[in-house]
């Protein structure tokens, strides 16, 4: 699993730009950049939806005053479910990634396997803060749970 002092890895995700889909490594990401990246089980999933996600959003000011460059949620669904996610939450300063094969999750070490729950391949619920590649915190959640990646614990901590 990442730690505290690794680099993020090179990966390949996704995000829905004005004239569709759109590649995005994650040096691109996270090069240069005070990054925040939230990770949820699933887009439209009932926590994912009516907490962590919104909180990202009510606390994006906040965050943005503390240095962070970008917030962004990734999650193993496809581009097109995170945009419309995104859009209905009016995340409009989130950033919304899709690591459709858990891909990104796998190379982390914090995939999860939810095929007792008919959902495959996933990512556990975690938060990290990164400075220009570099983790600086993360937050990974017991099973279950939804402390230590809510907006407003990064918040604190940063």
């Amino acid at each position: 699993m990442i730690e505290v002092g690794n680099r993020i890895p090179e990966a390949t995700l996704t995000t829905m730009r004005e004239n569709g889909p759109a590649s995005l490594s994650t040096e691109e990401l996270f090069g240069g950049k005070k990054v925040v990246l939230f990770s949820v089980p699933g887009a439209f999933t009932p926590t994912c939806s009516a907490r962590h996600l919104p909180g990202f959003v009510e606390q994006a000011g906040q965050l943005h005053a503390k240095g962070v460059d970008t917030i962004a949620c990734v999650a193993v669904n496809d581009v097109f479910v995170m945009n419309a996610w995104g859009k209905s939450a009016n995340a409009d300063h989130i950033l919304m990634l899709a690591d459709g094969n858990a891909d990104f999750a796998k190379l982390l070490g914090l995939e999860m396997d939810a095929s007792a729950f008919g959902m495959g391949m996933r990512s556990q619920r975690f938060a990290l803060v990164a400075d220009d590649g570099v983790v600086t915190r993360l937050f990974v959640e017991a099973p279950g749970e939804f402390k230590v990646s809510s907006a407003e614990y990064v918040l604190s901590n940063l």
